[in-house]
């Protein structure tokens, strides 16, 4: 239980930073001198060097350590976080926030690894694997409240500060009491494919930031597509080839494992476009403070510690349909619920869209984590949860992106009908990949150890 708390504290600063962040986009534009898109980039670059960095974490993870790459990990994040407070511009501060999420890479993965090697019994696995799924969710919930408090307080920069007591407290705990452990069979470098990975999420997202500022058919967002799609198609052509690839194609042959890898990204697209898009029009349009920001968000939070731990109780007892369904339900919903909000829309109406968001994505979190890694080979514990962490990671960039896009372009209507598409995927997949026949797909995959 020790050493689980710890794998959740390094989940705590990487998952809080994101959401709290999001509370002072509006003062560090105003201070930086910053549009939608130097916006979008101060989330973005993050998730997406997040996103391309996870598989090869949790791989090298698996060949020299866990506690090893852990630890580094926690070193990297807790310094770029210091550099984040001090730094002079919009350019540096970008700069940083990448530096900053190549720490972050080598902490949930890993510690997800940590986790499934360390809890041996079946159900304990799920209960651990489902307070941690709890804990994504409370991050994300308490996030907006956190930063603007501190930045009511202290200004933007106090959110970089927080991350330094955490990041040092959770290194020295690892230094004394998680174990290291690593996969029997070493894996190897994987340069081109992490190269393809790297250029895969890095074109598909500056495609839609940079060319939706000229609308949705400009030629730099098509070039960004189409670079996107030649680094995918290089991908799924070079990576079966390999012995030890940096992208395990055979996870999905498991269809819960596509599943959850698609719900990933689905879900936690709407999550990042619902705070971006609330963040933006309750401090922009409403004239709220970054603290009343954080308070208008309470019952968002607050459904969502609630549902964060009741998913992981759900799980044990109904499995991963039920909630995913219920979720998705719940996304959708308040995504067109919300599509018509306004300067002078009643708070009972805001509160309620807030209440049924927070329910979905607090269901959410726990079986996607379950879904992803229970069936795969231990021996590659490192590797499929670095899969299933990088559909998070996709899902926020994909959902800043996008949703962002749509609101540069003067359609926050667009914006809240992208988040109901998300929660109806969210649905339809949680259906379609939890049945009977499909676990047997995950069971034939996890037999190869």
């Amino acid at each position: 239980m020790l050493i689980l708390a710890i794998c959740c504290m390094s989940l705590l600063i990487v998952s809080l930073d994101v959401t709290a962040l999001n509370v002072a986009l509006p003062d560090l534009g105003r201070e930086l001198d910053a549009d939608v898109s130097g916006l979008q980039w101060t989330m973005d670059v993050y998730t997406v060097v997040l996103a391309s960095f996870l598989l090869l974490s949790g791989s090298m993870a698996d060949r020299l350590g866990r506690r090893l790459v852990f630890r580094i990990g926690l070193v990297v994040f807790t310094a770029g976080s210091l550099l984040c407070a001090l730094a002079p511009g919009l350019e540096w501060l970008i700069v940083f926030r990448g530096m900053q999420a190549v720490g972050g890479s080598m902490l949930n993965p890993v510690a997800m690894s940590i986790i499934t090697n360390t809890f041996t019994d079946r159900r304990e696995l799920a209960r651990a694997i489902g307070a941690w799924g709890g804990v994504v969710g409370i991050s994300m919930a308490i996030g907006p409240i956190v930063g603007g408090a501190l930045v009511h307080s202290f200004g933007w920069r106090a959110i970089f500060w927080l991350n330094l007591p955490i990041g040092l407290a959770a290194l020295v705990l690892t230094t004394l009491f998680v174990p290291e452990s690593r996969a029997p069979r070493p894996r190897r470098l994987d340069p081109v494919g992490q190269a393809l990975v790297i250029t895969l999420l890095g074109a598909l997202t500056f495609g839609i930031i940079e060319g939706g500022k000229e609308g949705w058919s400009s030629p730099l967002l098509l070039a960004g597509v189409g670079v996107a799609a030649l680094a995918l198609v290089g991908l799924l052509r070079y990576e079966p080839r390999r012995r030890e690839p940096l992208l395990e194609l055979d996870f999905f042959r498991s269809v819960p494992f596509s599943g959850a890898f698609a719900i990933a990204i689905a879900s936690f697209a709407a999550l990042a476009g619902f705070l971006f898009l609330n963040t933006l029009y309750l401090q922009d349009q409403r004239g709220l403070s970054p603290w009343e920001a954080g308070l208008y968000l309470l019952p968002m939070a607050a459904t969502t510690l609630v549902f964060s731990p009741l998913s992981g109780q759900l799980l044990g007892l109904v499995g991963e349909r039920v909630p995913l369904v219920v979720a998705g339900i719940a996304i959708t919903f308040s995504g067109a619920w919300l599509s018509g909000v306004g300067n002078a829309t009643p708070l009972w109406v805001l509160f309620t869209g807030y209440v049924v968001f927070g329910i979905g994505f607090g269901l959410v979190n726990a079986p996607i984590t379950h879904t992803a890694v229970t069936g795969m080979p231990k021996t590659q514990a490192g590797v499929a949860a670095g899969v299933a962490s990088t559909g998070r990671q996709v899902g926020s960039a994909l959902g800043i992106a996008v949703v962002g896009t749509a609101l540069a372009a003067g359609s926050r209507t667009a914006g809240w009908w992208i988040i109901c598409g998300c929660g109806a995927l969210v649905l339809l997949l949680g259906a379609a990949t939890t049945g009977a026949r499909a676990r047997r797909t995950a069971e034939r995959l996890g037999r190869r150890d």
